[in-house]
């Protein structure tokens, strides 16, 4: 006798949720990449129909959105935080650089996804443009470590901007967490080797 087809009930039994599917999602627009990945190749990962898929989303398209928030809202939160608001320059700028490698090893397939958006639609230009918002305040805060004298005078605030957050987001091309290191060792290594040779 042939199986009967999964219902949604029977697929939550099974252990999909709303959080299991984007999960599920992110690794597979990671590995084929987001155009490349079809609702099909979903449902096949999953090991459910599409039919139950779109019980928990209207499509691919909200999955990719609600991935990208799961990264920007976390750059976003850090923006927020006391720790970006008090202090010099300089010390701001060092804790948010720490903090932004906790957020991307703590959300590594989300921020991984949010790297590889190159603006295709339009969902993917609000999240550039977001992510065009954090780069801004980043920009405010090397700015203002440059004015009040803490960081060396001989380097552009804008380029070093870029080749720190660079630095930052790299990482997402090569970290392993089964290997060992934890969010704090990147971070501390990321640190002393940048903010070394930035500091007056």
């Amino acid at each position: 006798m042939a199986s009967p087809t999964p219902t949604p009930a029977r697929q939550r039994r099974r252990g999909h949720d709303p959080e299991s599917v984007l999960a599920t999602a992110v690794g597979v627009f990671n590995e084929r990449g987001y155009d490349g990945t079809s609702m099909e190749d979903l449902a096949r990962a999953l090991g459910m129909t599409k039919s139950a898929i779109y019980y928990h989303v209207p499509g691919k398209e909200q999955l990719l959105a609600r991935a990208l928030d799961r990264a920007l809202d976390g750059l976003f939160e850090l923006m927020a935080d006391d720790g970006a608001a008090k202090g010099t320059g300089i010390e701001r700028l060092e804790w948010v650089v720490r903090q932004s490698v906790r957020i991307l090893v703590d959300r590594l397939p989300y921020v991984t996804l949010l790297l590889r958006v190159r603006g295709n639609s339009p969902t993917e230009l609000a999240a550039l443009e977001r992510r065009r918002e954090f780069d801004r305040f980043i920009g405010r805060l090397v700015t203002e470590a440059a004015v009040e004298g803490s960081i060396r005078p001989d380097v552009d605030p804008a380029l070093v901007t870029r080749l720190l957050f660079g630095a930052v987001t790299s990482i997402s091309d090569w970290y392993q967490p089964a290997r060992g290191a934890s969010a704090d060792d990147l971070a501390d290594a990321l640190l002393k080797m940048t903010f070394g040779g930035l500091r007056v």
